[in-house]
């Protein structure tokens, strides 16, 4: 079945790639936003994919990620799951339908090969917890965001010892705890030394959801489906290029595709 279905990759996708993506085990960390990367990496040729969220789908969601108004009030993780074995019914699906923490983040980093992150930037405690992690299991991450009409991503190497690490990247402490740690600040100082990168719209869009979380209130920054589906075209690339061992720029530079600008793509230096 695996070579029927995926037989139309030939031509984009050698014989041999094919079959290290059928084998690299992959952790989808954050299955709102992960759930177009979850879709697109299984329609590529994955099919050992571990899903890893504690939230539930609501009507707002339903925008920009892969589910649809029968799924509101359910497990993102479990929902997910059933949609990708719709598509690849033998595909092995993991579900780990609870949230990522310092006790369970070792055995989930484990079982994979290479991390997509979409953890909602406002936890940063859990996404440092996962990159420490993976960073000390010298497992592959990719951190993708939607922005706006695009999307960016930042790629740390499995091998990140000579290159910019999660914490250094947001002006975090290079080790202990950062439970007690200003996501608005760190976030906007990263915001702000980018500024002149960015989409004047998305820059907007951020500095103003940024403001209302300063009192505490949940991200409300505003995502399109563009945006998300972007995220999902370019985290999947990246873990192809990476898997046919092409080169892929890596921390400290961020990897941008704005779609709603005459499709420019380009790194852009995040080098603290």
């Amino acid at each position: 079945m695996y070579d029927q279905l995926y037989l139309r990759n030939q031509g984009y996708v050698s014989v041999d790639l094919q079959q290290r993506i059928r084998d690299t085990r992959v952790l989808v960390a954050g299955c709102g936003i992960g759930s177009t990367i979850a879709e697109a990496a299984v329609r590529l040729g994955f099919d050992k994919i571990t899903l890893a969220d504690g939230d539930t789908i609501e009507l707002h969601n339903l925008n920009r990620q892969a589910y649809d108004a029968d799924d509101v009030g359910q497990l993102k993780a479990e929902a997910l799951s059933r949609r990708l074995k719709r598509i690849n019914p033998e595909a092995e699906i993991t579900v780990h339908a609870d949230w990522i923490t310092d006790q369970n983040v070792n055995k989930l980093v484990s079982a994979t090969d290479m991390v997509f992150d979409t953890i909602d930037f406002l936890d940063i405690k859990t996404i440092t917890d996962l990159h420490d992690e993976a960073h000390r299991q010298q497992k592959p991450i990719i951190s993708a965001v939607s922005a706006g009409w695009g999307a960016a991503a930042v790629y740390f190497p499995a091998n990140g010892s000579d290159v910019c690490g999660f914490r250094q990247l947001f002006g975090l402490p290079a080790s202990g705890s950062v439970e007690n740690a200003s996501y608005v600040k760190h976030f906007a100082h990263f915001i702000e030394r980018i500024r002149t990168d960015l989409d004047p719209q998305v820059a907007e869009a951020m500095a103003k959801a940024l403001t209302v979380m300063e009192d505490g209130t949940p991200c409300p920054a505003p995502h399109i489906s563009a945006g998300s589906f972007s995220v999902a075209a370019l985290s999947v690339t990246m873990a192809a290029r990476i898997l046919n061992q092409e080169e892929v720029i890596a921390a400290p530079y961020m990897i941008s595709a704005n779609m709603g600008n005459a499709c420019q793509h380009g790194g852009i230096d995040l080098t603290p």
